[in-house]
């Protein structure tokens, strides 16, 4: 349970950080304040979670099927596949209603780049309590 907690939150903070910092990967709601923490907080911890879902079951098979492309690439392929990731989980966070939104391929490209790398961070941050 700890290491879910963990690994929510993980996935949550890089979130945060890639709407905060990609002008295309927005939430609805305010944008200041503790009104914008109030209104936010549980959304972001639900896009998380359809992130998770979304990699854990979709992304593996996307990237068997795309080995080809991810070796001429020289892996750079991937970063492609991660920002379908977070297309996908934009489309569905839409049909829960729940206010995510990622505007284009290259805000999801930036997005996907923002998150592997915060996540990577606070991995290593964090990752001897796990």
């Amino acid at each position: 349970m700890v290491r879910f907690l963990s690994w929510l939150i993980t996935t949550a903070i890089a979130l945060a950080v890639a709407t905060w910092l990609i002008s295309g990967i927005y939430f609805d709601g305010p944008t200041h304040g503790m009104e914008e923490i109030k209104h936010k907080l549980v959304p972001l911890l639900l896009v998380a979670l359809i992130l998770g879902v979304v990699t854990s079951f979709v992304k593996p098979i996307l990237t068997i099927l795309s080995i080809p492309f991810i070796l001429i690439t020289l892996g750079l392929f991937l970063v492609v596949i991660n920002a379908a990731m977070l297309g996908l989980t934009a489309w569905l966070a839409g049909l829960f209603d729940i206010g995510f939104h990622v505007t284009g391929f290259w805000p999801a490209v930036g997005g996907a780049i923002v998150i592997t790398i915060v996540t990577w961070i606070v991995d290593g941050l964090i990752g001897e309590s796990r």
